[in-house]
């Protein structure tokens, strides 16, 4: 079987995780992912964003319009839902397109999920420190 080498750039994964998640995301998440399991941030970073993010075929909004979607499908993820949410406002998504997304997911997900998610985007909208207005890119 020819199977197409998978291409995981360690370096290009913190580049772009350094594009992607503010400080106080990174510190919330990686520091004590280490401390727990020494190596397994390093391979997250590594696998993720120097793997999966690396690859061709959907940009970075596509990307994270996924994971609002898969986050809120999921539920109880609040604080990589947080994160995410910080992720698109950060790469110019707008408010109304976070919260548009939740509203568009509703008869997919069910409305209790999508209320959760909306819930935890609402506040990581409103914590956010780049002042926006409606249906402005930051």
């Amino acid at each position: 079987m020819d199977l197409e080498h998978a291409r995981l750039d360690r370096a290009a994964g913190y580049r772009t995780l350094d594009l992607l998640q503010d400080e106080a995301t990174r510190q919330a998440t990686l520091p004590g992912l280490d401390a727990t399991v020494p190596g397994f941030a390093d391979w997250l970073v590594t696998a993720l964003f120097g793997g999966t993010y690396q690859r061709p075929g959907l940009s970075l909004r596509d990307r994270q319009l996924l994971n609002l979607a898969a986050l809120a499908a999921l539920g109880g993820v609040d604080p990589q839902l947080t994160g995410h949410v910080r992720t698109c406002l950060r790469i110019g998504m707008t408010r109304q397109e976070i919260t548009e997304t939740f509203v568009h997911l509703a008869p997919y997900i069910g409305v209790p999920k999508t209320l959760a998610g909306l819930r935890v985007a609402t506040a990581a909208l409103q914590d956010a420190t780049e002042p926006q207005d409606e249906g402005e890119a930051p």
